[in-house]
């Protein structure tokens, strides 16, 4: 059984771990695992994790009689190196969980970053002053390979997908514990957790989730949508000049192949806003996403 990982109002059930006996593919020089605050940014002050090499599944369940029969599967973001394990994970697998479903959080795996707490916020501070860049509309880029080419990066995507699918095929084959129908749970993710269920969508390598959430992040890599291929629902900033073209581009590649989406652009929000209140329209993306999710059905 899982401690109490989050301390508010919805204590976790269970925790699952993913690959028992030990996964087919792993990351190189992960280790251990470690929880850090940032000290600025939109979601200075959250809980994180990083050197994340032990993927696991971590269970909350609706209250009684509140249940929809519904399930999700929550994958924070992080750029491959760290999970936003609060504002994009425990506070969303909360609000699911309020709402009626069964919320599974993911904690997949990441890339190795530095022990030392001070030469890891170094080299945060130099790759965030990388991709913040000034860059122009017009050449903002619509594929994260146009961004980001190193080979690790994509071994890190590919590996974090793995974990997507692996969730999934779990909580289909305990839906039946949590009282669910293995055809009705879909996926969120947020920024590079974004772009692991667009990449679970893609390829499933099974039936297709029930639904995608892709916040603010997400992109094909230039492959067809499969024409089963689950209805999309996305969300960006216009102010994330990091991302708003690739998630701009995900909504024309889907709606293109004649799949359901939904897109919502807000003016301002910048990038890996999650559950953080600003005090700006953005707030309100995961009552467009509710809304969204009764109208297809869910909840």
């Amino acid at each position: 059984m899982a401690d109490d990982v989050r301390g508010a109002t919805t204590i976790a059930r269970e925790e699952i771990r993913l690959w028992p006996r030990g996964p087919a593919r792993t990351l190189p020089c992960v280790g251990p695992e470690l929880v850090f605050s940032p000290p600025e940014g939109v979601a200075a002050g959250t809980k994180m994790l990083r050197n994340v090499s032990e993927a696991t599944l971590t269970v909350f369940t609706p209250d009684p009689g509140t249940a929809n029969g519904c399930g999700v599967v929550v994958c924070p973001g992080g750029g491959w190196r760290i999970l936003a394990w609060e504002h994009e994970g425990l506070d969303v697998a909360e609000w699911f969980a309020h709402r009626g479903f069964t919320a599974f959080l993911l904690k997949y795996r990441v890339r190795g970053t530095p022990a030392d707490p001070a030469e890891f916020a170094r080299a945060s501070a130099a790759m965030q002053q990388q991709l913040s860049a000034p860059r122009p509309a017009a050449g903002a880029p619509r594929r994260m390979d146009q961004l980001l080419r190193e080979e690790s990066l994509q071994f890190a995507r590919e590996i974090a997908a793995d974990d997507g699918r692996r969730a999934l095929q779990i909580a289909r084959e305990r839906a039946a514990e949590f009282g669910l129908k293995p055809e009705r749970i879909g996926l969120i993710g947020f920024s590079a957790g974004a772009f692991l269920v667009a990449d679970v969508a893609m390829d499933p390598q099974g039936a297709p989730p029930a639904f995608v959430a892709a916040i603010y992040g997400g992109d094909t890599q230039g492959r067809p949508v499969p024409p089963e291929a689950p209805p999309l629902f996305t969300v960006i900033a216009h102010d994330d000049r990091l991302l708003f073209r690739m998630v701009e581009q995900l909504y024309m590649d889907w709606t293109d192949a004649e799949r359901s989406a939904e897109l919502h652009i807000f003016a301002r929000g910048q990038h890996g806003f999650g559950m953080v209140r600003q005090g700006l329209p953005s707030d309100r993306w995961i009552d467009l996403l509710g809304d969204w999710l009764a109208d297809r059905g869910f909840g």
